[in-house]
């Protein structure tokens, strides 16, 4: 696998031209998109659903169920990014943000 640099304002703007071009922005309210992530996060957990923790680390070894987990995760990652613009919400400043947080909160010992 190969390290890469995403741009989240660029897939932000390449998820909206796809829906755009298809007439979607009219369903993409805040509450149809939340929906759409929990959905999307439930068929994540799905594929996890009735494994043991060996054969859950283990899930990418094999391609069609690796295939199925990163359907999933991109799914879930679409359907995050298309809230956080609809919602005006930097991802990355949130994330930083709630780690910032979290390290305060729960200080390592």
């Amino acid at each position: 696998m190969t390290e890469q640099h995403l741009d989240v304002a660029k897939l932000q703007r390449r998820l909206a031209e796809f829906a755009a071009a298809r007439n979607w922005q009219p369903f993409h309210t805040p509450k149809n998109l939340v929906s759409a992530l929990s959905v999307e996060a439930s068929e994540l957990v799905e594929i996890f659903q009735w494994l043991t923790p060996e054969e859950s680390a283990d899930v990418m070894k094999d391609p069609d169920t690796a295939h199925r987990v990163t359907d999933e995760v991109a799914d879930v990652l679409a359907y995050l990014l298309q809230l956080c613009e609809v919602l005006g919400v930097d991802p990355l400043a949130a994330l930083a943000a709630k780690i910032d947080r979290n390290e305060h909160r729960f200080p390592a010992p």
